[in-house]
C-alpha cells in the first residue's frame, strides 16, 4: 500500500469552517444516487455470517462503536453482533442519535471511555462510522492512554468541508463552529491521534469524497497510521464483509505489536491497491 501525504480537502464539515483554496468537491452524484446498494451489502453480511465467524478471534478487550451523522446505535448492531461473536466486549455509544456535536456529547463519551477502561483495566478500541470516526479520532487525542486503536469508516478527516454533501445539514444543526472548536478542541482533524489508526475508505463513496478520508501513512514509532481501500458504498461500510475482514484483522493484533494491514491471499480480491489518483 503506497504512502501518500494527506489531501488538503475533505469533509471536516463536522467541525471546521475553514475553506481550502483548492477545489474540494463532493462525491459524484452518480455514487450518491446509488447509495441504495448498501442493502445488498447488508444482505452479503448476513449471507456470509458463518464465514465471518471464522475470522481471527479477539482477546476480550472492550470495543466501542460510534455511529455516523444522523444515525444511532441501531446502525452498528450487526457489527457489534459480529464483534461479540469474535470474542470482544462490544459496546455502542451512550449518546443516542448522532446529531449535535457539542460539549455535552464530548463529556458523555469521555465518561463512557473512562468507565470501559476502568472496568477492564485495559485500553479500549474505537470504531467510528463516518462522523463517528471523526469523533473517535478526536476522543483518542484527548485520552490516548485509554485507547488501543482507532478505525474510521468513510470518515471526513481533513480540514476542508468541500468534500461532503452533508455539509449544509450539519452546519444547519451545529453551526459553523460547534462548541468543541470554540473551546480549542477538535482542531487539526487531518492529524491522526497518537495511537494506531486505520482509515477505511471507498472510491465509490456517495456521501464523503474518498479524498477526504485519506490520512498520512506511517509505520514508525508508537503511532502508526494507514489507509485501507475497499469496494463499498458509504452507507454500507458498517456491514460490508470486506470491512469486517479488515476490522477483525486490526483488532486481533496484540497491543503494541501493530503491523500494516496485509490481507490473506484468499481475501486479497476484496482490497484493491490504494492509489491517490
Amino acid at each position: 500500500m503506497a504512502s501518500i501525504a494527506p489531501n488538503s480537502g475533505g469533509f471536516n464539515a463536522a467541525f471546521s469552517s475553514a475553506q481550502s483554496p483548492s477545489a474540494a468537491v463532493p462525491p459524484n452524484r452518480f455514487w450518491t444516487l446509488t447509495e441504495g446498494r448498501a442493502m445488498f451489502e447488508l444482505g452479503a453480511f448476513f449471507a456470509t455470517r458463518p464465514l465471518l465467524g471464522t475470522l481471527p478471534k479477539g482477546d476480550g478487550h472492550a470495543v466501542m462503536t460510534l455511529p455516523g451523522f444522523m444515525a444511532s446505535n441501531s446502525s452498528t448492531v450487526p457489527m457489534r453482533g459480529l464483534l461479540t461473536r469474535l470474542g470482544y466486549d462490544a459496546h455502542g455509544w451512550d449518546s443516542g442519535r448522532n446529531v449535535r456535536v457539542d460539549n455535552a456529547l464530548v463529556q458523555r463519551l469521555e465518561s463512557q471511555l473512562t468507565r470501559l477502561h476502568h472496568a477492564s483495566g485495559r485500553k479500549v478500541s474505537l470504531i467510528g462510522w463516518s462522523l463517528g470516526g471523526v469523533i473517535a479520532r478526536e476522543l483518542a487525542k484527548l485520552h490516548p492512554d485509554k485507547v488501543r486503536l482507532v478505525m474510521s469508516l468513510g470518515s471526513p478527516i481533513s480540514n476542508d468541508r468541500g468534500h461532503t454533501n452533508a455539509r449544509r445539514l450539519f452546519e444547519m444543526l451545529n453551526g459553523d463552529q460547534p462548541e468543541p472548536m470554540q473551546n480549542g478542541r477538535f482542531l487539526d482533524l487531518d492529524q491522526a491521534p497518537p495511537v494506531p489508526t486505520t482509515s477505511v475508505l471507498t472510491k465509490t463513496d456517495g456521501i464523503v469524497h474518498w479524498r477526504g478520508s485519506v490520512q498520512a501513512e506511517g509505520t514508525a514509532g508508537k503511532h502508526p497510521s494507514e489507509n485501507i481501500l475497499v469496494h463499498a458504498s458509504h452507507c454500507g461500510l458498517g456491514v460490508n464483509p470486506s470491512v469486517m475482514v479488515a476490522m477483525a484483522d486490526r483488532l486481533a493484533q496484540e497491543e503494541g505489536a501493530w503491523k500494516p494491514f496485509k490481507p490473506k491471499l484468499t481475501h486479497s480480491w476484496m482490497f484493491p491497491k490504494f492509489s491517490a489518483k
